[in-house]
């Protein structure tokens, strides 16, 4: 009988009485061939199973041969070591670790990571809803792990991403009502007797996120020009400790805490890196707004901390994205409109600009979107608009015949 060439595979019956195969599918780390043994009771059995491996070879899905990773293990590995900043946001991370560490390690963590299945996640979802969670937050959890197990696939440990192949959780999409053309007058009519009011109408009409408005300096405002530009963002404060840890508080009620991450970012995405222009009366206002805050900076004298933010609190401070958040909520109370998120302002913006028919890409550039699909979120319906729409047909439809049209028609 030839020998083997060097790489063949090989099957040959052992002393244990069982059917042993050897398969050459790579090179491991140190050089050495990476040489797989699988056995079984019979000799058909053992040839199928080295033409299903010598296949997975060839294609290039058998996993990386090394750690033999736990899906806890390599979650924690993931989210400590390679979904870190800079490579993602502040912001992203957080949602990250509290997504493996509060829900995915704790429900499916035991598990090898190469035996992990599709079925597994989905009983992981269905056991957080019926515990209370929203689906939105099992939708989040879905996502940090089909972004954790690609990273898996793209190193080998894992061939296919079960992530993928599970059925997410079904969202009920939150239907948005926009606020209508009367409930903003009311609602910058109470804003203009407070603090800061152009920050509300810059909400309204602009369409910023929350972040993008906290992150504006007076250098990113050129009144002369009426252009606003959109460079960073402000992402939600994160603290440490400034007792030692011995207060035994969280590090956010720590009565000495101290920030530990910058207060500013770049923006959501590259889109999101924007110039828009002013209409006269919000670059009126903001005028009237730097004069307001000259008078504070004067009334605080070396209280006041000069760092530039086009909105600041009343010694020119950042302002906090939670004061800011509770400040919306009782305008929206004084003024006596609805309820609505804070985010919903930006619904209202995007349908303004639906209303007034500014072309699609107009809008893109505006709102920072990096998709048109955004609009189908953003741009609302309204009761105003299908009343427009009704009136525009009915004109059409039931508008008095041209007795000429009708007088040369031809007889049937």
């Amino acid at each position: 009988m030839p020998r083997r060439s060097n790489g063949e595979s090989s099957i040959y019956e052992g002393s244990d009485g069982y059917w042993h195969g050897r398969v050459t599918v790579g090179v491991k780390d140190d050089g050495k061939p990476d040489r797989r043994h699988i056995m079984a009771k019979t000799r058909p059995e053992i040839v199928q199973k080295v033409r299903k491996l010598e296949k997975d070879r060839d294609s290039g899905s058998v996993r990386k041969v090394g750690q033999r990773w736990t899906v806890a293990s390599w979650l924690e590995h993931w989210v400590d070591n390679i979904a870190v900043p800079p490579a993602v946001t502040d912001s992203t991370h957080s949602g990250y670790a509290v997504d493996v560490r509060t829900h995915l390690v704790p429900g499916i963590g035991a598990h090898r990571l190469d035996k992990i299945e599709p079925e597994h996640l989905e009983r992981l979802y269905a056991k957080m809803q019926t515990a209370g969670k929203s689906p939105g937050t099992a939708h989040h959890v879905h996502r940090t792990a089909r972004v954790a197990f690609n990273q898996a696939v793209r190193r080998g440990y894992l061939t296919v991403n079960p992530a993928v192949r599970a059925v997410p959780p079904k969202l009920d999409e939150l239907e948005v009502e926009p606020y209508d053309v009367n409930e903003v007058k009311r609602v910058l009519k109470v804003a203009a007797e407070g603090r800061n009011s152009a920050r509300w109408a810059i909400a309204l009409a602009l369409g910023l996120r929350q972040g993008e408005v906290l992150g504006l300096r007076w250098e990113d405002v050129d009144l002369d020009r009426a252009v606003l530009r959109v460079r960073r963002g402000s992402p939600r404060p994160k603290y440490r400790h400034g007792c030692g840890e011995t207060c035994g508080r969280k590090p956010g009620f720590c009565p000495q805490k101290v920030r530990s991450n910058p207060p500013t970012a770049d923006t959501k995405s590259r889109a999101g890196r924007r110039r828009i222009g002013l209409p006269d009366e919000l670059v009126e206002l903001l005028r009237e707004h730097r004069m307001e805050q000259a008078s504070e900076r004067d009334e605080a004298r070396q209280l006041w901390h000069e760092e530039g933010w086009l909105f600041a609190n009343p010694t020119g401070r950042q302002l906090n994205s939670n004061t800011d958040y509770h400040q919306w909520k009782a305008l929206l109370a004084k003024a006596g409109v609805r309820e609505s998120r804070l985010h919903d302002a930006r619904h209202t913006a995007a349908t303004v600009l639906l209303v007034l028919g500014v072309p699609p890409r107009t809008v893109m550039a505006i709102m920072g979107w990096s998709s048109s699909k955004m609009a189908e979120r953003y741009q609302h319906v309204t009761d105003s608009i299908r009343a427009t729409v009704a009136k525009s047909v009915g004109g059409l439809l039931w508008d008095t015949v041209d007795e000429s049209d009708e007088a040369g028609a031809d007889p049937k």
